[in-house]
């Protein structure tokens, strides 16, 4: 069923439609009629509609005001580039090639960039047509600062855009319900009903695809990476402790009398929810922000605790010891949680102790975090490279037509070209089918408003403010077609100011508009038709593969007693693990920029998919894994395993990574994943009694019980 806009919706729409209506007027009029500068009316006039209608800011007035002010500079160079390069088609088509790649693929720098950089590329459009008129550039400019000074003080004085919960509120939040079921459980209380919901609620309210594009951390500085590495954190103590609450719960329904306190985990747990409270207090900027020292030596504590127990005469059951492992996993994720957090708003530039490349921006300036992720998108794999090839090759072929064909009003192309593209060639076709309607029902109306009212100024100066705000507030609700239609009649009334018009200018306007829809749709079908939908898989398919090595080697580093086996699909040295991890994290930022896009194309077969966001989870969970089971034994050198445990421990990590290599493929059917064999050696007798876990074992199953999960939900489920 298509989203149909709400009540507040609507409310946006007119209050923005009030904002670039006053803001395009008070500069486009007085332009006209007191100073007769045409340039500078032309581009007073388009610069609120450029900034605020075909760029969507994000944030409330004073972000949207904040990036016009960021982007007046790029605005007015590409506006002198393309003044420059309008002097013949060809530098003019090569120059809209680069500044349409360039625009483009700057959405991997964030949410802002992506937002201004269609309004940005009209800029250079308009500039970049004939007449080749260098002369005029000084009053380009000044109509351009104009409407782009206007539009900031109309976003921060004219009805302001409210502004959205910040994603440091949403955090903290988090972490105070994360923090109540810490709590909860220190005492051995069995869960209350609805806690699992509500920390997977509180979960799934931190994912990005859910937050509105201001407050996502999805920028390449330090804060941005810290924020978003916080936010996973958080996210998976919260499905952590929904997992334990779920247990809590069933154990209390088949024995309702209150479950003893283990001394070993309930100080650790104490540990989590109290630092769990400081994170969302510093988050709100009430206390000093600490590093994860303190929860790091809870965290000694407790495996110093857990080791003695294991050794005293009555050492605790297997049950207690998998309890115990997960109580360590999740301080695991508060510590990562509490480390990234001192960087983002901390200033920490390096955290001893972690693995170097958990927090491995936390050390480089911020022009190589930037570089970083310009060049990891830098390849065919990347649906931002990917759109920004299609849309520079759109934008360079209108102009070769437009230039060659010498179409009146030929930016009316890239126009089309830039505003009616799409990721996939069927929502493109679908957007064009509707604009032409549109835009046809617009040059109807346009031609006969022009035979009517003819040379008569007036008329058209007391039409362009009320149709501007109409068209504004009904075009973004009502849809492309409607947008398109009212669009055309305002662009037709504001030429017909400028200069003398004829009622064919709606006729050049459908011509425009069709040559432009064609040249998107060519390019549509010729470069990735298929949008994201054949990228995910192929991203997926590569994380896991990447991803299903690290399980066996991990295995090998966390119990020392176990040597790997020689393999050429296994990573052998450090040397080899790490570059690994690095590739898997890279192949994740991949698979999940690729997961986006897909969820915001048309859901025609979203209901057959895969599940995802599990192939995300079995990748990020494997990372985690990797960085810190190698650690744990690093603190505990002198643990022994017996040896029947330990080729458990090799066979489970091997047919786990077997599972996940076979997974990578997506099989219709689906792959068969048995849950791990019961960790006990094979010549103990059925009669005796099982005996219980070494804590170094516990911790590794938990690790492969929770992979294994991931992979099952793959089958199970569809992505959502």
């Amino acid at each position: 069923m298509p989203h149909r806009p709400s009540s507040p919706d609507h409310v946006q729409a007119a209050r923005r439609a009030v904002r670039i209506t006053v803001a395009a007027g008070v500069g486009f009029y007085p332009a006209v009629y007191v100073l007769d500068e045409p340039a500078v009316a032309l581009y007073a006039l388009f610069t609120p509609i450029s900034l605020g209608i075909l760029s969507p800011l994000p944030g409330s007035g004073r972000d949207r005001a904040r990036v016009v002010l960021r982007a007046l500079p790029v605005a007015m160079a590409l506006t002198a580039l393309g003044t420059a390069l309008a002097v013949a088609t060809a530098p003019a088509v090569a120059g809209m090639v680069v500044v349409g790649f360039v625009m483009s693929f700057g959405a991997a720098c964030g949410p802002a960039p992506a937002g201004a950089a269609p309004g940005l590329q009209l800029f250079y459009i308009l500039a970049c047509f004939p007449p080749y008129a260098p002369d005029t550039l000084h009053e380009r400019l000044a109509g351009l600062l104009v409407g782009g000074t206007l539009l900031m003080l109309c976003e921060l004085l004219v009805l302001p855009a409210p502004e959205d919960v910040s994603y440091r509120e949403r955090l903290a939040s988090a972490l105070e319900v994360a923090a109540r079921a810490a709590r909860a459980a220190v005492h051995g209380h069995a869960a209350e009903p609805g806690r699992a919901r509500e920390l997977r609620a509180a979960g799934q309210s931190l994912r990005l695809s859910r937050l509105p594009p201001a407050v996502r951390p999805a920028g390449a500085g330090r804060t941005d990476r810290a924020l978003a590495h916080t936010g996973g954190a958080t996210r998976r103590l919260l499905d952590q402790l929904a997992r334990a609450a779920e247990h809590s719960a069933s154990a209390s329904e088949a024995a309702p009398t209150k479950s003893p306190v283990d001394p070993v985990s309930a100080p650790l747990l104490a540990a989590i929810a109290a630092e769990c409270l400081t994170m969302a207090e510093n988050l709100r900027g009430r206390r000093p922000v600490a590093g994860p020292e303190a929860l790091e030596e809870m965290v000694e504590q407790f495996l110093t605790a857990r080791t003695r127990a294991t050794l005293a005469r009555d050492p605790p059951s297997s049950r207690t010891l998998r309890r115990q492992s997960a109580v360590l996993a999740e301080a695991a994720s508060a510590v990562t949680a509490r480390a990234a957090l001192s960087i983002a708003i901390g200033g920490r530039r390096a955290v001893r102790g972690l693995p170097s490349e958990q927090l491995w921006y936390a050390e480089p300036p911020a022009v190589v975090l930037w570089l970083r992720r310009l060049t990891g998108n830098l390849t065919l794999r990347s649906v931002v490279f990917q759109n920004a090839v299609r849309t520079a090759l759109g934008l360079g072929v209108a102009r070769l037509v437009a230039g060659s064909l010498d179409l009146s009003h030929g930016f009316w192309v890239l126009l089309a070209v830039l505003t009616l593209g799409r990721t996939t060639a069927g929502a493109t076709l679908s957007a064009v089918r509707l604009a032409v309607i549109g835009t046809l029902a617009g040059a109807l109306t346009a031609g006969a408003l022009i035979l009517w009212a003819g040379e008569t100024t007036d008329v058209y100066a007391a039409l362009l403010a009320p149709l501007m705000l109409l068209a504004f507030t009904v075009g973004p609700i009502a849809g492309i077609a409607w947008a398109q239609g009212l669009f055309t009649l305002v662009v037709s009334t504001a030429f017909a100011q400028l200069a003398p018009v004829t009622w064919r200018i709606g006729e050049v306007r459908v011509v425009d508009v069709l040559t432009g829809s064609c040249i998107g749709l060519l390019c549509g079908v010729l470069a990735w038709p298929a949008g994201a939908a054949t990228e995910v898989r192929r991203g997926m398919t590569a994380l896991l593969q990447e991803a299903a090595p690290l399980i066996p080697a991990t295995v090998a580093a966390a119990l020392p007693a176990c040597a790997p086996q020689a393999s050429s699909a296994h990573p052998e040295g450090p040397e080899d693990g790490e570059r690994t991890r690095w590739e898997t994290r890279h192949r994740l930022r991949l698979a999940e920029a690729a997961y986006a896009q897909y969820r915001s194309e048309p859901a025609t077969r979203h209901e057959q998919a895969p599940d995802w966001p599990a192939a995300l989870n079995f990748a990020i969970h494997t990372l985690v894994g990797a960085n810190w089971l190698p650690r744990l034994a690093a603190r505990d050198p002198d643990r022994q395993v017996p040896d029947a445990l330990v080729g458990w421990a090799r066979e489970a990590a091997e047919s786990t990574a077997t599972a996940a290599t076979r997974a990578a493929d997506f099989p219709a059917g689906g792959t068969r994943v048995p849950p791990p064999p019961i960790p006990y050696p094979s010549a103990t007798s059925p009669d005796a009694p099982a005996p219980p876990l070494p804590p170094a074992l516990a911790d590794v199953e938990n690790w492969l019980v929770t992979l294994r999960a991931d992979l099952r939900a793959m089958n199970d489920g569809t992505s959502p």
